[in-house]
């Protein structure tokens, strides 16, 4: 499988999302058309649901037409046991970003969300790292439009090297 896409935030619309196949490797990765193993994500839709637990997480949903994408943001950074191991102040920086993110977060906002492709009882989430509230009406189109050209261009196309180089070499131009 090929792990080209196993670092960087893929840009997928709901529905390429929430299909997604779980690996059983250590840690988690799912698989896009059984050829890409992915861990990121970068969404945007309509914010349709929120819960906010304060100090615990915030959970809301992405809706971009083609589905809705589960996402949890994290709030315990200060009781978090893997945050121990970290710097004091770093993590109360952490903690603020995220607290203010959450707070930007609100039902029928246009949120753009980047994170960790994760799985919670058996269902496909993000687990959010980044979150932006778009203030330009055209984001949605221009990320749908954004999601296509990428699975025409790079999700959609063999795996091989001479199909990732071609049009590189001089020599191609030739044929």
């Amino acid at each position: 499988m090929d792990k080209s896409l196993f670092l960087v935030h893929v840009k997928l619309l709901a529905f390429d999302l929430l299909s997604l196949a779980q690996s059983p490797t250590n840690p988690p990765t799912f698989s896009l058309d059984h050829r890409f193993s992915i861990s990121r994500a970068e969404a945007l839709g309509v914010v349709v649901s929120r819960e906010h637990k304060p100090g615990r997480f915030l959970k809301f949903a992405v809706d971009d037409g083609t589905g809705c994408v589960p996402c949890v943001l994290w709030l315990n950074h200060a009781t978090s046991p893997s945050f121990a191991r970290q710097r004091p102040q770093g993590v109360r920086q952490i903690a603020e970003v995220a607290n203010g993110q959450a707070s930007l977060v609100k039902l029928g906002s246009v949120a753009r969300v980047r994170g960790r492709i994760t799985s919670y009882r058996g269902e496909v989430q993000i687990t959010v790292s980044r979150v932006v509230v778009e203030r330009d009406p055209n984001a949605e189109v221009l990320h749908w439009l954004d999601c296509l050209k990428l699975a025409r261009r790079v999700y959609g196309k063999p795996t091989t090297m001479r199909n990732t180089l071609h049009g590189l070499c001089p020599m191609d131009k030739m044929t």
